[in-house]
Parts: structure tokens; C-alpha cells; sequence
């Protein structure tokens, strides 16, 4: 019992970016990127945001969640205990 749980709190700390396909008030196509947790990063965003346009570049149309901490407020270089959410709606060009 104790091995499934650490298994399965592992997996919930290391997820990964999923981007899903969404449409803008003006009918054009998009994606909205989340990359929230506490393993994530907004640089995963951006990696996604990357993959998912096959290259082609993309333009930012917003950004949403947790802002990245001053070093000051880390604990030992580390932010501890707050979940983080992070989404990026991006166009590919």
C-alpha cells in the first residue's frame, strides 16, 4: 500500500504540459497550454507551446497563474508548498 501511494503522489509532482486546441472571440484558433504544478514550470509552457506549433513559432495571446517568486521569499532556493497553476494561450503563426 505504501509504494502505490508514493507511486502515485510521484506521479501527480511530475506531470506534464497538455495543450488543448480552443477558439478566440474572433473565431481564430488557439491553444491553451497548462503547465500548472509544483515539478512544472513556465518554461514548460513555452517548450510545449513550441512542440505543439511544429516549429512554425507562435505569438502569446495571454498568460495566467502563479507568478514566479523573488529568491528572497524561496526556501533554500526552493519554493515550497504552493501549488502553482500556469496556463499560456498561444496562436501558432
Amino acid at each position: 500500500m505504501t509504494k502505490i501511494l508514493f507511486v502515485l503522489v510521484v506521479l501527480g509532482l511530475t506531470g506534464c504540459a497538455t495543450a488543448q486546441s480552443t477558439y478566440l472571440k474572433n473565431g481564430k484558433q488557439a491553444l491553451s497550454i497548462d503547465c500548472s504544478g509544483e515539478a512544472m514550470s513556465w518554461a514548460a509552457c513555452y517548450e510545449k507551446a513550441d512542440a505543439s506549433c511544429a516549429g512554425t513559432g507562435y505569438n502569446i495571446v495571454s498568460t495566467n497563474g502563479t507568478p514566479q517568486p523573488k529568491e528572497a521569499d524561496k526556501t533554500l532556493g526552493v519554493d515550497v508548498g504552493n501549488y502553482k497553476t500556469r496556463t499560456v494561450l498561444v496562436m501558432c503563426k
